[in-house]
C-alpha cells in the first residue's frame, strides 16, 4: 500500500503542481478498486487505484462522454502512464443513502429520490446518444445472456450453497423463459448495472453519479429497480409506486412518446427480481466464499426484501421450479441460518479485550473459564518505527490511517473477526459469562491498541455483546470511558 500512496502522491504533484497535504484511504466497498481522498489546501480530489486497466479505460471513456453531454458525472483529471492510478473530481462525501439515514423518509429525501430518477432518465436516454458500446467492459448489451448469467450467479453462489434439492434442468428451463421475456424490451438505452443510493453523491442538494464502469446497453427498468428496491434504503411501497410513476413520466417527456405502462411495469417487476437475486448472489460470493462479514450480515435483509417481493408482486410467467425454490429460500428456516445471534440485557457474556506489550505484561484471565485468545500483532508493520508516529498511539487518527492504508491490518483483523465470532456466537447461545481476547505487539502502543478497539466495535455492532477494553501499557494509571467503543478501559 505504501507504493500505491507514493504513486498517487507523484501523480498528484505532477497534475496539481504542488504537494498534497495528506492522502486518506477511504473504506473499501464491494469492488477491488481502492479509493483515496487527497487534501490540498481547501481543495480535495479522489484518487483511485485499480489494476484492471480495461475497467479503468472504460470509466475514462464513459466519464468524458457523459461530461461532454452535460450529465452529472465526475471529471477525470489525470492518470498515470500504466492507467492503474487516476485522479478525479471529488463530488462530495455524502451519498443519497447517507442523506436517507440522516433525515429519514421525509419530504427532503423524497425530493432527492425524485431528482435522482429524473437525472437517471437523462443519463440513460441522452447519454445513450453516440455512445460507443464497443468500449463496454464486458458485453455491449445487458440482454438474454447477461440475464441468464445473473440467474446462474445466484444459483451457484447462493442456492447451491444451501444444499437444497431441486430439479436443475427444470430450473434452467425456467431461467430461459424469464430471460427471454425480459430481453424483449422496447426501451433499451444506457444501463448503469449497479445503480444504488451509495453511488449517488449529494452535494449542495444536487445529485451526481459515480461508479458506472460496468455500464452497457439495456432495459430502462433495471436501474430503477436497483435504486427503489435497495434493501438498505427500505423505501415504502407508496414511495416506490409514486417514484416509479414519476420516472415513467420523465421517460415519456424525453422520448416524446407514451409508454405502455402495463408492459413496462410487468418487465420492471421482472428486473426487480433479477436485481434482488443478483444481489443475493453477490452477498453469497463475498460472504460465503470470501468470508467478508459485512456481506454475510446483509443476507437476511436481502432475503426479507425478496420475500416481500414474491408475496406481493406479479410477473405473469409460468416458472414452477423457480417459483418453488424462491419460496423455499425465503422461508423462516433459511433466513434463520444467516441471522446473527444477538445479545440482550440478560445475556451474561462479557468479552474482555486487552492490548499489551510482549516485553512487559501478558494479560491473565482470572475468570472461572480461564484462557482465551492471544493474537500476535508483530507481523504488522510498526508505526513506531517512524518518527512522526513514535509518540502517538493506536487511537490517534494519523496512526489509524497508517495502519489501514499502509499495512495488512485490515486483512489481519478480518481473520481475527472470523475466529473470535465463532466463540462469541457459541458463548451467547450457551450463556457463558466471559471470554478474553488479547492483542500483543512490541510496545503495546500502536498496533495492539488499534486492534483491541477495532474488535470491541465489531463485536458491539455485530452481536451487541458487552465488552471491556484494557490497554495495559497505555492506560495503566488512568480510567477512561470512550463513547467511540462504549467500553471501560482500565489497568
Amino acid at each position: 500500500m505504501e507504493e500505491v500512496v507514493a504513486a498517487i502522491s507523484e501523480l498528484f504533484e505532477a497534475f496539481y503542481k504542488a504537494k498534497e497535504d495528506r492522502i486518506e484511504k477511504l473504506p473499501q466497498s464491494g469492488s477491488d478498486r481502492i479509493y483515496f481522498r487527497i487534501y490540498a489546501g481547501k481543495d480535495t480530489f479522489i484518487a483511485t487505484y485499480n489494476i484492471n486497466i480495461r475497467e479503468n479505460e472504460t470509466f475514462f471513456y464513459f466519464s468524458h462522454h457523459f461530461k461532454t453531454a452535460g450529465l452529472p458525472m465526475p471529471t477525470i483529471y489525470t492518470a498515470n502512464e500504466e492507467k492503474t492510478v487516476y485522479i478525479q473530481e471529488d463530488l462530495g462525501t455524502e451519498s443519497l443513502l447517507d442523506q436517507l439515514e440522516q433525515h429519514g423518509h421525509n419530504e427532503y429525501t423524497y425530493g432527492l429520490y425524485q431528482q435522482t430518477l429524473s437525472q437517471l432518465a437523462k443519463v440513460q436516454i441522452e447519454g445513450d446518444r453516440d455512445l460507443d458500446y464497443e468500449r463496454c467492459l464486458t458485453a455491449k448489451e445487458f440482454g438474454k445472456q447477461a440475464i441468464l448469467s445473473d440467474l446462474l450467479y445466484f444459483k451457484y453462489y447462493f442456492v447451491d450453497t444451501l444444499k437444497v434439492p431441486y430439479d436443475k434442468q427444470t430450473m434452467l428451463n425456467d431461467f430461459e423463459t424469464l430471460s427471454s421475456y425480459l430481453n424483449n424490451s422496447d426501451q433499451k438505452y444506457f444501463l448503469f448495472r449497479d445503480f444504488q443510493s451509495r453511488n449517488v453523491i449529494v452535494n449542495n442538494d444536487e445529485v451526481h453519479f459515480i461508479d458506472f464502469q460496468g455500464g452497457m446497453k439495456g432495459a430502462l427498468q433495471y436501474d430503477v429497480a436497483s435504486l427503489l428496491w435497495q434493501a438498505k434504503a427500505n423505501l415504502s411501497e407508496d414511495w416506490k409506486d409514486k417514484l416509479l410513476d414519476g420516472y415513467i413520466n420523465e421517460v415519456e417527456l424525453l422520448l416524446n412518446e407514451q409508454v405502455d405502462r402495463k408492459i413496462f411495469i410487468s418487465q420492471y417487476n421482472g428486473y426487480v427480481l433479477i436485481r434482488l437475486l443478483q444481489v443475493l448472489g453477490a452477498y453469497g460470493f463475498r460472504g460465503l466464499f470470501e468470508r467478508k462479514a459485512h456481506f454475510l450480515t446483509s443476507i437476511p435483509l436481502a432475503l426479507r426484501n425478496l420475500k416481500f417481493f414474491i408475496e406481493n408482486k406479479q410477473i405473469g410467467l409460468l416458472t414452477p421450479e423457480f417459483d418453488k425454490i424462491l419460496k423455499l429460500i425465503v422461508s423462516d428456516e433459511i433466513i434463520a441460518r444467516f441471522e446473527t445471534v444477538k445479545a440482550d440485557e440478560n445475556t451474561p457474556l462479557v468479552v474482555n479485550i486487552y492490548s499489551f506489550s510482549y516485553k512487559k505484561q501478558l494479560p491473565v484471565d482470572e475468570t472461572e473459564n480461564g484462557g482465551g485468545f492471544l493474537f500476535d500483532m508483530r507481523g504488522i508493520l510498526n508505526p513506531g518505527r517512524f518518527p512522526e508516529y513514535k509518540h502517538l498511539t493506536g487511537r490517534d487518527k494519523e496512526v489509524k490511517d497508517f495502519l489501514e492504508q499502509r499495512t495488512k491490518m485490515p486483512d489481519f483483523l478480518n481473520s481475527v473477526f472470523d475466529v473470535v465470532d465463532i466463540s462469541v456466537e457459541d458463548f451467547i447461545k450457551r450463556d457463558f459469562s466471559s471470554l478474553m481476547v488479547g492483542f500483543g505487539c512490541t510496545g503495546g502502543q500502536h498496533r495492539s491498541v488499534y486492534a483491541a478497539d477495532a474488535l470491541a466495535r465489531h463485536l458491539k455492532n455485530k452481536f451487541g455483546v458487552k465488552t471491556n477494553v484494557f490497554h495495559l501499557v497505555q492506560d495503566a494509571k488512568n480510567w477512561i470511558n470512550t463513547p467511540e467503543t462504549s467500553v471501560s478501559i482500565s489497568i
